[in-house]
């Protein structure tokens, strides 16, 4: 890996990820010059052939000529094999750590930082831009140094055969890898702009299949299908203009590649026609003078690779500079066991500067009791669960948890103490029993099942074909919305927290479902601190207090029947839903669901 200070350029954090492989790479290097010292055996070959069979027809010297070019491949071809083994592993293991290090990073962002990133995108960070580290110290850097090598080592030969004729055939070779470079430069914005279109494309994707039942219940199809080949053809628009490019590096290069064999073939021919070489020098330098040019044709697509490297290396970078939301845990204070007392002190909050959406907010939740939020939409009652679980911070003010402010005490403990049944809950794609045990994955089978049966599943288990192990689909599609809240629940249950936060918890049941599940809650809200956020209002006459929220300011504070005597808020919004308050009751004989909680 690399230091946790994170790399200030591409080419430092390449630097940190080739340095921590330096022993696995020093072992590959020195394969490597086994390889290509033994790879120097063919073009030494027609000299051998030449001047010395043919010349002075030495034929006792071919069976060894043969063993020596057998032997040579050999042990190229056990080098390789080690090469590869020892490289290819290690790239594969670097490739797998940092796609950990990646999602790891990725889960602790701030929820702001998510909520404004489409998943596509990050699936690709975690993936696609992972899979570059494979050519910092994998096949490709092996390709990159056994062509350095080969280079070199063809280059001292040819030097040391005919010098003169070397050095033309370089200073022809040595302008056009000037534009090489250039070329270089261009490139790696290119790449960095192809990643982004591919990481957007790929996002709107997956939000396109993972809403495909909204998409064809409206006939969308069509519309979905054009967006997504809008963003393949802004792709492809950037995909050319870099083939042209990678196109014109390779053309130069082969040019380059031809005029130096030309140079080789015009001068080699006077020099043997002057006698000043030999038949056998000149086909040992044609050889070493192909081994020098391979690596010039090869030189694009390295220049290319490295550039998209650093190109996926620069969002690795992007991903790896944003600040996770537990930065500093390890210096605030662990919470410890807690009587869940909280409290809102003057709360302010705003996703964006100037638009607030919470103002000044103050209330006290004593400990075991349940406290209902209420009021129209866009009043700021999700932000203040958005702030019970420390998605966000308050711009002004302080949230506490027995009189200790939640900034100052870790984060992990926190949401430990925490259990969350949502409107929408999410379930994975794996069995009924794994989503239940999600708080606790090491939960026995029997405490999964007495939660499964607390949440009034037993129906739903009996239902499926393998009970408890049935696999529930991606999002649990193949539960109904009140199955997936009931599982939910249970999942609530087995977690065992002493603050609950339950958000219209029981929105997707119908009437039969629906007390059971009310049933469940109440039992499992005894003794412990409960927030719910609720629209209809019948589901709260048993909270201890109920919090009206109006565009984002607490306007109303108290039970049911001391906010019905009121001509507030709260009764408005009751008159709304049940109609005028008669003198003991509470409307036009509307039947009263069952509470949250008894107290």
């Amino acid at each position: 890996m690399m230091a946790k200070e994170t790399p200030s350029t591409a080419w430092e954090l390449a630097k940190a990820i080739v340095w921590a492989q330096r022993s696995k790479l020093a072992a590959g290097l020195a394969l490597l010059f086994v390889d290509r010292a033994a790879g120097f055996v063919v073009p030494i070959a027609p000299k051998v052939l030449l001047d010395e069979v043919v010349g002075k027809q030495r034929a006792d010297l071919l069976p060894w000529l043969a063993a020596a070019v057998v032997v040579a491949s050999l042990v190229q071809a056990l080098a390789l094999f080690g090469l590869q083994r020892i490289l290819g592993l290690s790239a594969e293991l670097v490739v797998l750590g940092w796609r950990r290090r990646i999602m790891a990073r990725i889960t602790r962002m701030p929820a702001a930082h998510l909520d404004g990133t489409q998943s596509g995108a990050l699936l690709s960070r975690i993936m696609d831009d992972a899979a570059a580290m494979q050519n910092l110290v994998g096949a490709q850097l092996a390709r990159w140094t056994s062509n350095i090598l080969t280079a070199l080592g063809a280059f001292v030969a040819l030097l040391w055969i005919d010098w003169k004729m070397t050095l033309l055939a370089l200073a022809f070779a040595a302008l056009p890898g000037l534009g090489l470079d250039l070329a270089h430069r261009k490139l790696r914005p290119l790449f960095r702009e192809r990643g982004e279109l591919r990481a957007e494309v790929a996002g709107r994707l997956a939000q396109t299949l993972s809403g495909i039942r909204v998409v064809k219940a409206y006939g969308a199809e069509r519309r979905e299908q054009l967006v997504f080949t809008r963003g393949l053809h802004r792709l492809f628009r950037v995909m050319s203009r870099t083939t042209n490019r990678r196109g014109t590096m390779g053309a130069v290069a082969a040019v380059v590649s031809a005029g130096v064999i030309a140079i080789v073939v015009v001068m080699g021919g006077r020099a043997i026609l002057a006698g000043t070489m030999s038949l056998g020098d000149f086909g040992s330098y044609v050889a070493f003078a192909l081994m020098f040019a391979a690596p010039l044709l090869d030189l694009p697509e390295i220049a290319t690779r490295v550039t998209e490297t650093l190109a996926d290396l620069d969002r690795v970078r992007a991903v790896e500079a944003v600040i996770p939301e537990d930065e500093g845990d390890d210096a605030r204070e662990p919470l410890g066991a807690i009587r869940g007392e909280i409290a809102f002190e003057d709360v302010s909050f705003a996703y964006r500067p100037g638009s607030p959406v919470l103002r000044g907010v103050s209330f006290h939740a004593k400990a075991g009791t349940t406290t209902a939020i209420v009021g129209p939409s866009g009043a700021g009652k999700s932000t203040m669960f958005a702030l019970l679980m420390a998605f966000y911070r308050p711009s002004r003010g302080r949230l506490t948890i027995d009189g200790r402010d939640l900034a100052s005490v870790k984060l992990r403990d926190w949401r430990k103490r925490l259990a969350v049944v949502l409107q929408d809950d999410f379930l994975f794609d794996g069995t009924m029993a794994e989503n239940i045990a999600l708080p606790r994955p090491n939960a026995t089978r029997e405490e999964i099942e007495r939660a499964a049966s607390a949440a009034h599943c037993d129906e739903i288990v009996s239902a499926l074909p393998d009970g408890l192990d049935t696999i529930v689909g991606e999002r649990g599609l193949k539960l109904s919305g009140g199955q997936r809240q009931r599982v939910a629940i249970a999942r609530a249950i087995l977690a065992d927290a002493p603050v609950l936060l339950f958000d219209e918890a029981t929105s997707s049941l119908d009437s039969e479902s629906e007390s059971a599940v009310h049933d469940a809650m109440k039992r499992l809200a005894l003794a412990r601190t409960v927030f719910v956020i609720a629209h209809r209002l019948s589901t709260i006459r048993g909270a201890d207090q109920i919090l009206v929220l109006d565009r984002g300011e607490l306007v109303e504070c108290g039970t049911h029947d001391e906010l019905l005597q009121r001509s507030g808020r709260y009764r408005a919004l009751h008159e709304a839903q049940f109609g005028a308050v008669h003198a003991g009751g509470d409307g036009h004989g509307a039947a009263i669901e069952p509470e949250v909680a008894s107290r």
